[in-house]
């Protein structure tokens, strides 16, 4: 992976606050679970479920929580600088653009669109997808290396729930077919990186992308579909 990062922020019992500066890297958070209190460049914002903030490069960044938090947290080099940006996942939902229910019968899923068009931003493009159970997502298999990497993390997936990866350039073989969990994260540097739950259960993820050129490549949707299963 040369432009997206991936890291995990987890807050509660003896360890309620972390601070940190990402030199050089745009810093986009999502929070999965609980409350939790941003505070960057003098402002302060409280994120809650699906709620997500972007922060600009080299911002001093505090975390903190008076119960428990469970963040994502996604960063990218950028060369430019872009603004403070809170986004309410509520207001995601009710817009429906950023969030909608996506596939055919067998591969429905529910996309919300968390720093995308909605934000000003140089790289990052981020959200979460949610199945409907057994199904399948990333349906039809589509790739789109020469604009954007991508990670998969994996969320909401209490045991024994797991679902199945597929990443692949060329035909599928048994070597490219990944079981992944709760917490797991795939990278996806290129290739075709189709997805399915286990009968009765749900797979969801958090999407985390970066352009490769700054700018000009951070476009959602924009990708090309394995013609086979087109």
């Amino acid at each position: 992976m040369r432009e997206v990062s991936y890291g995990r922020i987890r807050l509660g019992d003896d360890h309620r606050q972390v601070s940190f500066t990402n030199e050089g890297q745009e810093t986009g958070l999502v929070c999965l679970q609980g409350e939790c209190v941003i505070s960057a460049a003098g402002e302060s914002f409280t994120l809650v479920r699906d709620d997500a903030i972007y922060v600009p490069k080299g911002l001093p960044i505090r975390a903190q929580t008076t119960s428990e938090a469970d963040l994502v947290e996604c960063f990218a080099p950028v060369e430019g600088d872009y603004p403070l940006q809170f986004v309410s996942g509520d207001a995601v939902r009710k817009d429906e653009k950023l969030h909608f229910i996506a596939g055919t019968a067998g591969a429905h899923r529910e996309i919300n669109i968390l720093l995308g068009s909605n934000i000003q931003a140089g790289k990052l493009v981020v959200g979460v997808t949610r199945s409907l159970p057994g199904n399948w997502t990333s349906w039809p298999p589509h790739e789109h290396a020469a604009m954007l990497e991508e990670i998969y993390v994996f969320v909401d997936m209490p045991a024994p729930t797991f679902g199945l990866q597929l990443v692949y350039t060329d035909g599928i073989s048994a070597a490219e077919v990944e079981v992944v969990r709760d917490g797991d994260a795939v990278l996806l540097p290129k290739g075709y990186h189709p997805n399915v739950a286990i009968p009765g259960a749900t797979l969801n993820f958090v999407w985390i992308m970066a352009a490769h050129r700054e700018v000009i490549d951070r476009k959602w949707g924009v990708v090309q579909v394995d013609s086979r299963y087109a």
